[in-house]
């Protein structure tokens, strides 16, 4: 088992048990896969997705066999999450060379091309249903990138080294704490 695996399962839980895929393809298109035995740039369809699904699915690739979406892993998320439906695909990020220590090892909410779902609230819903762990969270719409939580005072302390006010000292301790290993050597 690979250790994003293991991360995967202690940031987002396990996949449940009740969650399908059923005929959401949103990974094989949006997400970049890197891994020494299949690759595939992002925002492009992998070559194995048909209109029926995916034609390699009995022997498809490692990563496409473990791999699973937060809507997948996430009690947190309602039904209407899945990214099909929803607009939003949610996943663990890795960064083989963050910025910041927040970048390292993240959960990314990405909006997917076309959706609605700023406007029907569904991104809200999202947003509160993650961002609530001493996990970073980064909200794309596929041209930027914002970091939802911490929430910027928190965010700014745990970067800038500062002492931060007494209200927010245990988080920002709780933050550094965490992710010291992903601090920037200055």
């Amino acid at each position: 088992m690979r250790a994003e695996e293991d991360l995967e399962t202690t940031l987002l839980g396990p996949v449940l048990p009740d969650r399908g895929c059923g005929d959401c393809t949103i990974c094989c298109t949006i997400l970049t896969v890197d891994t020494p035995d299949f690759k595939k740039p992002g925002g492009t369809h992998c070559t194995h997705l048909t209109e029926q699904g995916c034609s390699i699915h009995a022997v498809r690739p490692h990563i496409c066999r473990n791999w699973f979406c937060g809507w997948r892993r996430m009690t947190e998320l309602p039904d209407e999450a899945r990214p099909d439906r929803s607009g939003i695909l949610v996943s663990l990020d890795f960064v083989r060379e963050p910025r910041n220590c927040f970048e390292g090892v993240s959960i990314m909410v990405r909006l997917l091309p076309g959706s609605e779902a700023i406007e029907n609230s569904m991104a809200g819903t999202i947003l509160d249903g993650v961002c609530d762990e001493l996990v970073p969270v980064w909200f794309t719409d596929g041209s930027k990138k914002m970091l939802m939580h911490p929430d910027k005072n928190v965010a700014s302390f745990v970067l800038s080294g500062e002492t931060a006010p007494a209200h927010l000292r245990a988080e920002v301790a709780a933050w550094r704490e965490r992710y010291a290993a992903f601090a920037t050597k200055r």
